[in-house]
């Protein structure tokens, strides 16, 4: 059992490593298509987004909680209100629905 463990791992190395280094060995000149540069923009945002919205949802007793929490801070955000204002109206509204449902 521990020798697939270290199998494993290795394996896992050998693929992160080479995620890594490929497109640096491959991509040598400046990448010019107006699209390919939009999408690497924002891959780490979707990335980002694509990991925290599970965690949103689920880190309360209710999911309903968490959607409104979530529904409240995007509204927080649009509005043009700090991540701390945004955090804390989210955390409210949390605290006063997990009270009362």
């Amino acid at each position: 059992m521990e020798h697939n463990t270290y199998l494993y791992i290795l394996v896992m190395a050998g693929v992160t490593y080479l995620v890594r280094v490929l497109p640096l060995t491959l991509i040598r000149r400046e990448i010019k298509n107006r699209f390919i540069r939009s999408f690497l923009y924002y891959v780490p945002y979707v990335t980002l987004a694509v990991m925290t919205f599970p965690a949103i949802l689920s880190a309360t007793a209710s999911p309903i909680s968490g959607l409104a929490a979530l529904l409240a801070g995007i509204a927080a955000a649009w509005f043009g209100r700090s991540l701390l204002q945004v955090s804390v109206i989210c955390c409210a509204v949390v605290f006063v629905l997990e009270l009362f449902l």
